[in-house]
């Protein structure tokens, strides 16, 4: 049997992604939960959130998606309505879990930019409503996409795999919705970062300079500021997460408007060789990758989180090590 290049790299790709992905974020759940890496309860509540997203990522866009649908074709995954659930569950974890990078972007730009609304907004019962409702946002518009699909083929009576009705690409109610669906995630979210994190920077710049001079007239400059060392880690924690994000969706976002603008269609069994193809799967591929890359922004930035990653590890070693004993 023939196996493509293309087949092999997507098949080595997701398991490993999925590998490391999924007790990545099964640690970060764990570690931050316990409230034992000096974050405020309100940085905490956001980033445990967009590791349980990005955990459920790992498992039904990777692991449920990807993985079943290279190694199990015909498994009960691919029943249309299953398939049609799987496909709709998908959409909305995504969504949540940009959305969450954003409502995290929008918090610490408060926190770092108005003061005044920091004590108000930068708090952990904020923090939790705003999570339940983008949760519950984000399904609620993914519920449509649940009804766009229908068999690809029908067999013992029985629907199989998932394709979209012709409807969806005439309907100039689908079109819109599809349309929205693009602006909203992640179009809208790589703006609103992107503009945050100018206007945070701008703001760092500014008061940096102002406070420079201040301690230049009454300690010296070689005077070390506490309050700035405390928000240092916060801010490179800030900009390593938005960041990321904005370099990994943007292969997605280009090829997005590549295909809009070269009004290019994906059908079921196109060739895997095509440039186009591989341009889509390319930029799937560093967008699924956003999901696992957090933990080790925490591991990289975040010294108590080291040290508590650390426990973890050797806490089971030497319970081996006194059983051996």
């Amino acid at each position: 049997m023939h196996v493509s290049p293309t087949d092999l790299v997507f098949s080595i790709y997701y398991p490993v992604l999925a590998a490391i992905g999924v007790p990545a974020n099964l640690a970060v759940i764990v570690i931050l939960s316990r409230g034992r890496c000096g974050l405020s309860k309100c940085i905490t509540s956001y980033l445990v959130s967009m590791a349980v997203t990005d955990l459920l990522v790992m498992i039904t866009a990777v692991i449920l998606n990807r993985i079943a649908g290279i190694y199990f074709p015909f498994s009960f995954l691919s029943i249309t309505p299953v398939c049609s659930l799987r496909i709709a569950l998908n959409y909305a974890i995504v969504d949540c879990s940009v959305w969450l990078t954003v409502a995290f972007t929008f918090d610490r730009f408060l926190a770092i930019c108005c003061q005044k609304l920091k004590i108000k907004y930068c708090t952990e019962k904020t923090a939790a409503r705003v999570i339940g409702i983008l949760a519950l946002v984000s399904c609620l518009k993914y519920t449509f996409l649940y009804f766009i699909y229908k068999p690809l083929y029908i067999i013992n009576n029985i629907p199989w795999f998932c394709r979209i009705k012709s409807i969806f690409y005439t309907s100039p109610a689908w079109v819109a919705y599809q349309w929205i669906h693009h602006i909203l995630t992640p179009y809208l979210p790589f703006i609103l970062i992107l503009l945050l994190n100018a206007l945070t920077v701008r703001h760092i710049l500014m008061a940096s300079k102002v406070r420079r001079r201040l301690r230049a007239h009454s300690n010296g400059e070689k005077q070390s500021d506490p309050e700035m060392e405390s928000r240092r880690k916060s801010i490179v924690l800030l900009f390593c997460i938005s960041g990321s994000f904005i370099l990994l969706y943007l292969p997605f976002l280009i090829n997005f408007l590549y295909i809009r603008i070269a009004n290019i269609s994906y059908f079921s069994g196109s060739n895997f060789n095509e440039s186009n193809f591989i341009l889509q799967e390319s930029g799937y591929m560093l967008q699924l990758l956003c999901s696992c890359v957090n933990p080790f922004i925490y591991a990289g930035t975040q010294s108590k989180f080291r040290e508590e990653l650390k426990n973890g590890v050797k806490y089971p070693l030497s319970l081996i090590v006194n059983l051996l004993k």
